[in-house]
């Protein structure tokens, strides 16, 4: 009997310490489903990359309050983890390596500009990570035999062939002055238009390269001017592109045609040069437009949260958080090599437009747009079957004004 009877108490116990077990794992599973997804990333909220950089985290924002505001992804809550990377390329470095290391975080986007992006990206593959390149289009990027880095932006070189082609076809010009500062991204734009100019016939007369801290921009205009170019392409940012403007106007030099990378599309450029603004281009890889899928659905929500129109730049970090979105429903897990092959191989259209890349991760798909400034307004104006209106050639005389 005794021995029966220790059995049946063994037997209890064992039971006992199974239901225990049970229970545990039941809560340990309802915690881990109700721990967020991480996603770290890093913006430039200081430093010569402010403004986009500002903007790009307001759109990953967006992004993961209409996750968390449509349910979930895999099950949990999208919780942002981010730094200001102060716009230096070291300091992003040591924050990259934090957010993988100290902070653990299950995701990955890339900070604003080729610049950071090349470093931040370093680090990614060095801890075999999947990450989206928000706002970076410098294809040394995916020179580099990386397996991790998946782009959404427009290759660099790409950037000016809409304005080279309506330039030179819809108004005959062809005489070509190029400026650029000495980042990533700027020198390949600009060896994009070399290249992409002479194809099409026309000369470059005038190719400067200048520092990104530069302010003064009187000798680089007289320069300019002296050439006689009848196109101005700037492969600029804000603050420089708006110097340009200005100093163009003071030494009244008024090319057929003016025309910047990062700066018309931005709201910002139109506020500091105010009516001056007018016939300059920009080209873009969003625009805010009737005529852009998703773009004024986009848009008025941005402004309803964040109480300003979006920009490209806000576009970027949307995009690549739907991407990054994307991959990851598409793998069912976290797990990286899921989300990296997922990443590599999908077919998808975000509000960016087309993603679809190479082996590289460098993207293939997507359209650049053509911008002006028209009495006050961004309005598009190529590809001719999106446009808002047809662009206007000549750029207005500063005489004339």
């Amino acid at each position: 009997m005794k021995t029966v009877q220790g059995m049946l108490n063994l037997s209890a116990r064992l039971l006992g310490m199974f239901v225990l077990l049970l229970v545990a794992i039941a809560v340990q599973s309802r915690a881990m489903a109700a721990e967020p997804i991480r996603v770290g990333l890093t913006a430039s909220l200081s430093g010569v990359f402010e403004a986009p950089g500002r903007d790009q985290l307001e759109g990953v924002k967006m992004w993961a309050h209409d996750i968390n505001a449509r349910g979930a992804l895999l099950g949990r809550k999208v919780e942002l983890v981010y730094y200001d990377d102060q716009s230096d390329p070291q300091f992003t470095r040591s924050l990259y390596q934090k957010l993988i290391r100290d902070d653990k975080v299950d995701l990955l986007i890339g900070p604003y500009s080729s610049e950071l992006t090349l470093v931040a990206a370093s680090v990614a593959e060095a801890n075999d990570f999947p990450m989206v390149a928000a706002g970076a289009a410098s294809s040394k990027i995916w020179s580099q035999g990386y397996r991790n880095i998946f782009q959404v932006d427009a290759p660099a070189r790409e950037y000016m062939e809409l304005l080279l082609d309506a330039a030179h076809n819809n108004a005959g010009l062809n005489r070509v002055a190029v400026v650029y500062p000495d980042t990533e991204f700027s020198q390949e734009v600009a060896e994009g238009v070399r290249s992409k100019a002479a194809e099409r016939g026309m000369t470059v007369v005038f190719d400067r390269q200048y520092s990104l801290d530069r302010t003064d921009f009187a000798q680089l205009v007289s320069g300019m001017k002296a050439a006689q170019p009848e196109l101005v392409i700037g492969a600029t940012y804000l603050n420089d592109s708006v110097a340009i403007v200005k100093e163009a106007k003071r030494q009244n030099f008024s090319p057929k045609a003016i025309a910047f990378t990062v700066g018309p599309a931005l709201a910002d450029f139109g506020e500091r040069l105010g009516e001056d603004a007018n016939g300059v281009m920009g080209v873009v890889s969003w625009m805010r437009s009737g005529n852009v899928p998703m773009a004024y659905d986009f848009s008025f929500r941005f402004k309803e949260q964040f109480g300003r129109n979006a920009g490209v730049h806000a576009a970027y970090g949307y995009g690549a958080g739907q991407v990054l979105e994307a991959g990851v429903r598409l793998a069912g897990s976290l797990n990286k090599d899921d989300v990296r092959k997922q990443l590599g191989e999908m077919v998808f259209r975000s509000l960016l437009g087309n993603y679809r890349v190479d082996e590289s991760g460098m993207q293939r798909a997507k359209t650049i747009f053509l911008m002006q400034w028209q009495n006050g307004y961004r309005l598009l104006v190529s590809p001719p079957e999106l446009r808002d209106a047809p662009p206007i050639f000549p750029f207005k005389p500063w005489s004339e004004r």
